[in-house]
């Protein structure tokens, strides 16, 4: 009887770790697909703003505008891969008769204090409403115009501007001292493949004992 319930606990257990590892494919397939939509999104041919941009029907949708880069801007802290620590530069761009938040790109912590006067230029770029705090996140220091994350709506109050923001792909100003960084799918998490590799490891692991476990209470029983 023992030997029974040990078998069942141990078919069970795996069959449960194994549909957790099924279901972590299926939800795999599900992202990536997402993913290819996120990007299929950010990759189209660009069109005018929107006359009212929606966060859930706008969101990465390609902009080109032509206008004008104004002052003041904010910087937001940030970090790159090549150049390390630095900022994000948010200012207000002024279009068709309109002010959004435009941003710039990245610059080294050395350029903070470097002078960007305003520019005309034409921008091509996504629109996006980054979920970048928590409960966390620093407040802004408003004195200094430093923010810790990309707050779309705080940002549009400090500058004057509609709550929308366009990311810089790419923009005909000469000789840009601002590094872009587009809008891209490289900060969505997707780590199914590894929670269901780990799922299959466990089931297989958990196999294992139930065999070693299953053939002790056979051995002992062949010795009483």
């Amino acid at each position: 009887m023992r030997m029974i319930s040990a078998l069942l606990f141990g078919i069970c257990g795996c069959a449960i770790l194994i549909a957790l590892g099924v279901w972590q494919l299926q939800r795999l397939e599900w992202k990536e697909a997402v993913l290819a939509r996120i990007e299929s999104r950010i990759a189209a041919a660009p069109v005018e703003l929107p006359a009212v941009p929606d966060p859930a029907r706008d969101e990465y949708l390609p902009v080109k505008e032509t206008g004008r880069i104004g002052t003041p801007e904010i910087l937001v802290q940030s970090s790159h891969k090549v150049f390390g620590p630095g900022f994000r530069v948010i200012a207000p761009f002024e279009t068709g008769g309109r002010r959004i938040l435009l941003d710039r790109g990245f610059i080294s912590d050395e350029a903070r204090k470097t002078p960007r006067p305003p520019v005309e230029t034409t921008v091509t770029g996504n629109l996006h409403w980054p979920d970048e705090t928590d409960s966390f996140t620093p407040d802004p220091d408003r004195a200094a115009r430093l923010w810790f994350a990309r707050d779309v709506a705080s940002l549009a109050e400090a500058l004057g501007t509609e709550p929308v923001l366009l990311v810089v792909r790419t923009t005909t100003e000469p000789a840009p001292a601002i590094t872009p960084l587009p809008v891209d799918t490289a900060g969505i998490p997707n780590d199914h493949l590894q929670y269901a590799i780990t799922w299959f490891l466990l089931a297989a692991v958990w196999a294992a004992m139930s065999v070693y476990w299953v053939a002790s209470l056979r051995r002992r029983a062949q010795e009483s």
